[in-house]
């Protein structure tokens, strides 16, 4: 078992950033965040290897960053120059073996930190 309890949502203006941290009660080897709009589907975001390797959603065009502290079990989700499209709750997620962006294969996650972009 895995849990994951993640921090740092909130509200924030367009433009501005937030850093998402997500407290892990151990990495597995594949960690990843995802978002969630009430009546759409999930859309994964970014994901980190326990090796340290990263995969991340076209559309985010490089704002955001996927990062993890291996000292402290920590996931971090850096996001700037956000937009109200990025309004969601925002998941952590943590997968077994292998690592990408399919929400369905991620065995364990939490349960969510709001963000809101307003303008």
């Amino acid at each position: 078992q895995v849990q994951l309890a993640e921090s740092g949502g909130g509200s924030v203006e367009v433009g501005g950033s937030l850093r998402l941290s997500c407290a892990a009660s151990k990495f597995t080897y594949c960690m990843g965040w995802f978002r969630q709009v009430p009546g759409q589907e999930r859309e994964g975001l970014a994901a980190i290897s326990s090796g340290g390797s990263t995969w991340y959603a076209d559309f985010l065009r490089g704002r955001f960053t996927i990062s993890k502290d291996n000292s402290g079990n920590t996931l971090y989700l850096q996001m700037n120059s956000l937009k109200p499209e990025d309004t969601a709750m925002y998941y952590c997620a943590a997968r077994l073996n292998r690592c990408d962006l399919r929400d369905e294969k991620y065995n364990y996650w939490g349960q969510g930190t709001q963000v809101t972009v307003s303008s």
